[in-house]
Formats: structure tokens, sequence, C-alpha cells
């Protein structure tokens, strides 16, 4: 906190912190100051705060699990960014972008690959589909087929040839450029 004074400190997976560390969150966020351990001396921070979850806040507050004050404290610009699996036309520009990452450019995605990606359910959502996008650029040598990706998801490969057809009717398909 102290080192994000006069700036904004992100605070992920909000709803995975420890009941006891929450009241402590939220005494710096009322507050505004900081000690640092061993200290006497309060320190002032001037700070914004982000934070990410993708617990259902709501219900852990019902259950005890999350301080509705520090919840509320929070919870002033509410953003829901739909899981992956809800935006399915993201998967497929994301996975290039994400090619790129690793220091290659992207390369093309086959039909069979394009629909495997597409009818997956990503439970690990934008982080898995990193990692996975980092994998196939690894294995891949021209085209990422359904070879070079991850074996828990190609396995996965059923008859997607309607899936297929239609995201070129949709204009999904597009591939890398």
């Amino acid at each position: 906190f102290e080192q994000a004074n006069n700036g904004t400190i992100f605070l992920d997976e909000i709803g995975d912190m420890p009941y006891v560390l929450q009241s402590k969150i939220l005494r710096v966020l009322q507050e505004r100051q900081v000690m640092r351990i061993g200290s006497q001396k309060l320190i002032p921070v001037n700070i914004r705060v982000i934070s990410a979850t993708n617990q259902d806040l709501e219900q852990k507050i019902r259950i005890g699990q999350f301080r509705e004050d520090l919840y509320y404290r929070l919870n002033v610009l509410p953003l829901r960014i739909p899981s992956l699996r809800e935006r399915a036309e993201d998967i497929l520009y994301l996975f290039a972008e994400f090619q790129k990452t690793t220091n290659r450019s992207a390369l093309p995605v086959s039909d069979d690959a394009r629909a495997v990606l597409l009818g997956y359910s990503w439970p690990g959502n934008v982080r898995e589909l990193w990692n996975v996008a980092a994998y196939a650029s690894f294995i891949a040598q021209d085209t990422i087929g359904v070879d070079a990706l991850p074996e828990y998801i190609a396995t996965r490969l059923q008859d997607f040839s309607p899936l297929a057809r239609r995201i070129d009717a949709d204009g999904l398909g597009g591939g890398a450029e």
C-alpha cells in the first residue's frame, strides 16, 4: 500500500482473502493510513483500489466468509466481465494475441483446432487460454492443428464439422493473418 501511494493497487482474488485479513484491508481503506510492522508511525496513503474475484461475494457474505463492510467499500464501480465461455467470439482473437507473447508471430490455426478451441469450456478462463496458446506456439511448426494443443483439450475432439461450418458462416473462423 505504501508503494502504491498516489497510484493504484490491484487486489486480485479478493474473495479468497482470509476473513481476519479483510478487517486489516478495510481499516487501510477507511483510514487511508498504514503502519509498517514494528513501527509506531502511521503513514498516510492516497490510493485507488481495483479488486477482482471469481467468487460470489454476496453469497460469501451470507455464509460469513466475507465482510459486508469491505464489500461495500470495494463495490463502488462494479464491472462484471463474463467468463471466456460466455464470450466465444473472443477466444480466437485472444489466442492469436497470446501466441505473440511467446516471441513468435501468431501461427495460423487449422479449422479442426479452431473448432476444438471454440468447443472447449475453458474452466481456467483467460489464464488457461494463455497457457494453451503458449503451449501450442512452442509445439506447432507452421500451423496450429489439434496435435499442437495440450492432450487434455485435444482428446475432447469429436465431430466438430457442424460447428466449423457455423464458425465460418458467422465470420469467427478468421485464423491468424
